[in-house]
């Protein structure tokens, strides 16, 4: 089949169906013809899949169609409902699928960070190439506790949050790379382990710990779920099993794109933390429970409703017709 000449041949159809779509009112005539005009193009859209499945103007007609459906079937979606489908059902199912990944993820960021650290205390010279005596003990004793209050407690918490999302977000863009998500692993479990390591050498861990851990578990559990997905979509150019390469990405790009915008949201409460619990006079003891209560609470809801979200079905992948899928004919 020739795509140009049939394209030309059929568009005025195609456009006479966009123009009644558009219309605020139709008479009876004019919905009857756009019943007509819609089992047409839906019969062009089978014979253009028949050849180019991917094609461009396959994703047209599929667009076409889905707005002509909803047009005379006033099929549409309410947007509580479409909020609480994503809540309980979409993000949750593609946070489940990442869960192993993103305690391989958590164990190879822990052992990079601990490697460092280690290197920073055992091997001599390290410590003094870091930064004169002076510099080292004030950064230690004073510099490392007031980064946590030096500023406005919400802008502070606004300032790690829009950081720490953008770095989530690169992490899962950019995932196809195979590249990307590694190196913001290792950079930041390296930044990890250089602090953590200044901090041992002069007898503070206790201090490192008690002031990374009540933000840190779940922003640094963030970033490897951000590097899991990442890496799963990779795979999935990779190995794309009985799929074309281009559909598995598409696929896999939507589902855990889903992980990316669930991140901005679980960073936004870490970043709360950060400003608001990490450096505030609470006894240590609640300011650590505090952040593991947000580590907790993260899977507890990715391992009860994602597992039941996936043995559902779900994916994380957005419905048919949102992702211009065919809609189907009467």
């Amino acid at each position: 089949m020739d795509v140009d000449a049939f394209s030309a041949v059929h568009r005025p159809d195609w456009e006479r169906l966009d123009e009644l779509v558009r219309r605020r009112r139709l008479t009876g005539a004019e919905a009857d013809e756009l019943l007509v005009l819609y089992q047409r193009v839906s019969t062009h859209l089978s014979m253009i899949r028949s050849i180019a499945p991917e094609g461009e103007l396959s994703g047209a007609l599929s667009m076409r169609l889905s707005r002509a459906r909803t047009r005379f079937s006033g099929a549409r979606s309410h947007f509580l409902e479409d909020v609480a489908l994503f809540f309980v059902v979409s993000l949750p199912a593609a946070f489940y699928r990442v869960r192993w990944l993103t305690v391989v993820v958590g164990v190879l960021f822990t052992a990079v960070a601990w490697a460092y650290g280690a290197w920073v205390v055992n091997t001599p010279g390290v410590i003094a190439a870091l930064g004169t005596d002076e510099d080292l003990r004030r950064f230690v004793e004073e510099d490392f506790i007031d980064y946590y209050s030096e500023n406005p407690a919400a802008s502070f918490a606004g300032l790690v949050w829009t950081n720490n999302a953008w770095i989530a977000l690169q992490a899962v863009a950019f995932g196809v790379t195979g590249i990307w998500p590694p190196i913001i692993l290792y950079q930041n479990a390296q930044s990890v382990g250089l602090v953590g390591g200044m901090m041992a050498a002069f007898d503070k861990l206790d201090v490192f710990f008690l002031y990374i851990l009540p933000h840190g578990l779940m922003e640094v559990t963030a970033i490897f779920i951000a590097t899991a997905a990442g890496l799963r979509i990779f795979w999935a150019w990779v190995s794309p099993g009985r799929r074309t390469r281009v559909a598995a990405l598409s696929e896999e790009g939507r589902s855990l794109i889903t992980v990316a915008l669930g991140l901005v949201l679980v960073l936004f409460v870490s970043g709360l933390v950060e400003g608001f619990v990490t450096p505030s006079g609470l006894p240590h003891w609640a300011r650590l429970g505090i952040g593991l209560l947000v580590l907790a609470a993260y899977w507890a809801y990715t391992l009860i409703l994602g597992r039941r979200a996936v043995r559902a079905g779900a994916t994380g992948d957005l419905a048919a017709l949102d992702r211009g899928g065919a809609a189907r004919t009467a």
